[in-house]
């Protein structure tokens, strides 16, 4: 018998492919099935990665495999409004979850899945996949040079993809909010966001009948689908950041910065070569004016590694190993997916009554 961990792929869109490849190729894992309702991708898919239909089962729905012998995990790539009813099953059928961001679209789904996983003694993890990228991680640490912390911004924008089940916040903010968070050490205490839609208002889309059909997303996107978003977060230590978001525009940027009274640190990821850097300088009284002092620019080693696979190795080996000591458990479990659920569920509700500042409990 082999001692691979049996795993199911659900949803095999633009992210699950990439999913398929890690642990089609990964040495500890068998892909038990591939499940996909579109009928074009599962062919496709086949293709692409020569699958051995002997082994492996193609399945338009989750049901025709939720009992195959050998699963010991299930990750899940489907529409986030889908979310909660597939996790809730794979857990309560014994499976590990590794499922892609957000959680779910609410905050109190995810607190009953992440107890659920406790309760069934499996892993609950959420690709937050920044959190593994080694830029991110030696971010972590190069803050401490900036001195203190003053504000940050960031901008992620590009032509689509344009998704039909969630707007431009819910799709790109969690990227950039993750990292705020994870270098900060803390999470906000207010947010506010205002947006354009120009591309699907609600019932004006050809995607309509889906918003129609989900009534989470109906109470989330009252107005539509936004496709531009400015967002304004407030930290407890008095720190702010501002995200700008867009699927309409084709200057692509994925971009991040913090301004600390001796530099700002840089998240660049549209700069292969150095994708973390330094600009350092401050400003100092001269007599009657201020002068800009010890500027230079430095350029962070950062250490190799594609994001997704640490990802995947992380969860498998949770999987394997999971009663390590507390230093090594996920740092993107379902607790912090929930976590970043509410605060995008906040930032919703400000988008929909027109930008009004939203306390976020603690």
């Amino acid at each position: 018998m082999s001692n691979k961990i049996g795993i199911v792929v659900v949803g095999v869109g633009r992210w699950g492919v990439h999913l398929v490849r890690q642990f089609y190729q990964n040495p500890l894992t068998k892909v038990v099935a591939i499940v996909d309702q579109n009928p074009e991708r599962l062919p496709a898919v086949q293709q692409q990665f020569n699958l051995d239909l002997s082994s492996v089962v193609l399945a338009k729905d989750w049901a025709e495999v939720r009992e195959l012998p050998g699963i010991q995990a299930v990750a899940i790539a489907t529409p986030a409004s889908t979310h909660y009813c597939l996790i809730k099953d794979a857990l309560n059928q014994g499976y590990h979850v590794l499922a892609e961001k957000p959680l779910t679209l609410d905050p109190q789904e995810c607190l009953e899945l992440s107890h659920l996983a406790e309760q069934k003694q499996r892993q609950l993890m959420v690709d937050h996949t920044y959190l593994f990228h080694p830029a991110v991680q030696r971010g972590k640490e190069a803050i401490a040079a900036l001195g203190k912390l003053r504000y940050g911004y960031a901008a992620r924008t590009h032509l689509g993809p344009v998704r039909s089940d969630v707007d431009a916040l819910w799709d790109l903010a969690i990227h950039d909010i993750c990292i705020f968070n994870f270098w900060l050490g803390e999470t906000p205490i207010q947010v506010q966001a205002t947006g354009k839609i120009w591309l699907e208002r609600s019932g004006n889309s050809a995607n309509s009948n889906i918003s129609q059909e989900i009534t989470t997303e109906n109470k989330l996107f009252t107005q539509g689908l936004a496709d531009f978003v400015t967002v304004n977060l407030t930290y407890p230590s008095g720190f702010e950041a501002r995200i700008h978001l867009c699927w309409c525009n084709p200057d692509k940027q994925r971009r991040l910065c913090v301004a600390g009274s001796q530099g700002t640190l840089i998240f660049d990821e549209m700069s292969p070569n150095a994708p973390l850097m330094i600009q350092h300088g401050f400003l100092e009284r001269n007599n009657e004016t201020w002068q800009p002092v010890g500027q230079k620019s430095e350029v962070i080693a950062v250490s190799p590694g594609e994001p997704l696979r640490l990802v995947c190795d992380r969860f498998l080996d949770l999987v394997i190993n999971p009663n390590q000591p507390s230093k090594n458990q996920p740092i993107s479990s379902g607790w912090l997916g929930a976590e970043l659920v509410q605060i995008i569920t906040a930032l919703s509700k400000s988008l929909n009554q027109g930008g009004i500042p939203i306390k976020i409990p603690r």
